[in-house]
């Protein structure tokens, strides 16, 4: 998924953006049984309701034995797909530590992103994750490179959207999946009908058609159900004026 860095948006932003907007990476570990030597591999991401990557990993993997022996992990979220100058589009490398979770809120918000996950989510081998970011490097674009402090990328906490995100995702697609082809055709340019949204947080909501992914943010923050259905409604609104036009 490719998208414009915007001049107003701080680094710290973009990176959260990113971390929002692409459902995998690449998980850098230690190898325990190779003297230390990088491993690389990919994983499905979900980011948690502050931007903090969510992950579903088998005990059997060769980075699951790696971090268990050293938590210090780092994520390659890559958003320049499909441009024809690579280098000109947004990459950042997230440092922090990987910790095994059971958060039954932080587990469903993965799989309603990665909806395939649920047939591996109940294996004994298998658990969710979050990693606990503490710095990372963004390159976006000649002389658009940073190294951000973890207090200047995640999101603050809202505990009321929180609690609300799972009800809100389901009213949306059960009662308005029109809305929903709204956001993904009018204002996103999505092809394809049947778009789900997969989850909600401060910032905007994602969706979600097949293997297709997309991400809509809003017009400002967000802190509970409320707001987060007016900013909602703000949207259809747009998106109805926009197809009229």
């Amino acid at each position: 998924m490719n998208e414009a860095k915007t001049p107003e948006r701080s680094p710290g932003a973009h990176i959260r953006s990113l971390m929002r907007s692409l459902d995998r990476a690449t998980l850098s570990t230690g190898m325990v049984n190779g003297d230390g030597w990088p491993y690389g591999s990919l994983v499905m991401t979900a980011a948690d309701q502050d931007g903090s990557p969510l992950l579903l990993l088998s005990d059997l993997a060769e980075h699951t034995a790696n971090f268990n022996a050293d938590p210090r992990v780092s994520l390659l979220f890559d958003g320049t797909t499909g441009l024809a100058e690579p280098l000109t589009g947004a990459r950042v490398s997230v440092l922090g530590r990987v910790k095994k979770i059971e958060d039954e809120r932080m587990a469903e918000r993965y799989l309603r992103h990665h909806p395939s996950a649920r047939m591996f989510a109940g294996f004994k081998d298998f658990n969710f994750y979050r990693v606990s970011v503490e710095r990372a490097h963004i390159v976006a674009g000649f002389g658009e490179i940073h190294w951000v402090e973890a207090s200047n990328i995640l999101s603050e906490r809202v505990p009321e959207l929180e609690e609300a995100e799972a009800g809100i995702v389901e009213h949306m697609n059960e009662d308005h999946a029109d809305a929903i082809q709204l956001y993904s055709s009018v204002l996103l340019g999505r092809d394809g009908e049947g778009w789900e949204m997969t989850g909600c947080d401060p910032e905007g909501c994602d969706l979600r058609l097949g293997g297709a992914i997309a991400r809509l943010d809003y017009d400002a923050p967000v802190r509970d159900a409320d707001e987060t259905r007016k900013a909602l409604v703000s949207l259809v609104k747009r998106a109805r004026q926009s197809a009229a036009e």
